[in-house]
């Protein structure tokens, strides 16, 4: 029996050789790349989009002839908003599924949780969400926004006389890294501009927490002490009753504005946003902006949801986070190429310097260091369907400060990725 099956076995390779292909090719026809994001839990209202637009990036990218001429293979995975499940999808990926890259995760926590996976098997995490710094790997790269790109111009903004002049502000957040090492990069940043500790109040809330009735009240109060703006660095569905709460109690936006840093057209997508129309949001890219690149992009994103029938497929919208995924695989595409090979060493360097005409507008470029890309800051009032029109921005690309100069001792920190993230 045994001899009999080696004899098909050879007959079966001659066969393919004969056809001009051999074991090891049929083995890596395709280059598997994963695709790691909360489908379920309180974090799937924001990263579900962010699955189905790297999958649309795949698509395209093997329309176009693949990599190194082999098609992209995606492994989607669903660590359902559970921040140790992460490490465990994170190291299943690299080690059974052998992915040349992984795109994904959205909380800071989440990415915290993959980071020592990625550095101990030496595996590339392509991070797409705006997130607060402190923070660089020589396995990541962050193609959202550091807070220098994002969280202090919208607070410079405010203190304009363009944003309102606000000289009071409420910090509100979910409660973990992201918002706290935010908000104390603010506190810092407001101190120098003279506000005191007693105008900024700082609050915090649970993933998936929905009653919000007793802080919006305390938000009116606390606004009746000046001139007050909301920072708000609420994650996941959440951000639903908070809006639906402050439209409730009547705050406008021409008395109390909020800026947020993690609500964007999906998140607005099913509330309505006619009472929220001034309130405001910080990104590197908004779905209304107006250039050919990005009529191109929402188009192919619409035509996407309709041909594979995702859910609402008539009302989808693009924004920023699905902005930085679709660059992310872009370039990690361009810099494979480049390399000639999958290697992550290889294109870690590779990888330096890398552009790509996103749908922003703007050439972004991966700095030659840092890993951050260099992006525009947009500043966006929220309409009455859901979009935001573009009330500032900036002239071209910010380069990013991973660490903070707000932040005493980071003048110390290297500007180029170092093992630990800590």
């Amino acid at each position: 029996m045994q001899r009999r099956k080696l004899l098909k076995a050879f007959a079966l390779s001659a066969t393919f050789i004969g056809m001009g292909i051999s074991w090891g090719a049929l083995a890596a026809d395709t280059i598997k790349v994963g695709v790691m994001h909360s489908l379920s839990g309180t974090m799937a209202i924001s990263e579900t989009p962010l699955k189905d637009v790297a999958l649309m990036t795949i698509d395209e990218i093997n329309a176009q002839g693949g990599v190194l001429g082999k098609k992209l293979e995606p492994v989607v995975v669903d660590p359902a908003s559970n921040w140790p499940l992460f490490a465990e999808k994170a190291r299943q990926l690299l080690t059974q599924d052998k992915v040349a890259v992984v795109f994904g995760c959205w909380t800071s926590v989440s990415r915290k949780s993959v980071l020592p996976v990625f550095e101990e098997l030496n595996g590339l995490l392509f991070y797409p969400v705006q997130y607060e710094g402190e923070e660089m790997s020589p396995n990541v790269f962050y193609t959202g926004a550091a807070p220098n790109q994002q969280a202090i111009p919208a607070v410079e903004y405010l203190m304009s006389e363009d944003g309102g002049g606000a000289r009071r502000f409420f910090l509100l957040g979910t409660d973990y890294v992201y918002p706290r090492t935010t908000n104390k990069i603010l506190r810092a940043f407001l101190h120098s501009k003279g506000v005191a500790d007693k105008d900024i109040e700082e609050v915090y809330t649970p993933f998936g927490y929905s009653d919000y009735q007793t802080i919006v009240a305390n938000i009116k109060k606390f606004s009746a002490g000046g001139k007050t703006a909301v920072i708000s660095t609420i994650n996941g569905d959440s951000n639903v009753p908070f809006y639906k709460e402050l439209a409730n109690q009547g705050i406008k936006a021409t008395d109390v504005p909020v800026i947020a840093f993690s609500v964007g057209e999906e998140e607005l997508r099913g509330i309505d946003t006619k009472p929220l129309v001034g309130n405001l949001a910080a990104w590197n890219y908004f779905q209304s902006v107006d250039n050919p690149a990005n009529k191109k992009f929402v188009a192919q994103w619409k035509t996407y949801a309709k041909s594979h029938n995702l859910p609402n497929a008539d009302t989808v919208v693009t924004n920023d986070p699905m902005e930085a995924t679709y660059v992310g695989i872009h370039m990690w595409a361009q810099a494979v190429e480049k390399a000639k090979s999958t290697d992550v060493d290889k294109v870690r360097a590779a990888m330096a310097g890398q552009t790509f005409a996103a749908p922003s507008g703007f050439t972004l470029t991966m700095d030659q260091t840092n890993h951050h890309l260099h992006k525009p800051v947009m500043i966006g009032e929220i309409e009455s369907d859901g979009q935001f029109n573009v009330v500032w921005q900036t002239e071209g690309p910010v380069r990013a400060q991973p660490w903070s100069p707000f932040i005493p001792g980071n003048d110390k920190k290297p500007d180029h990725p170092v093992k630990s993230a800590e």
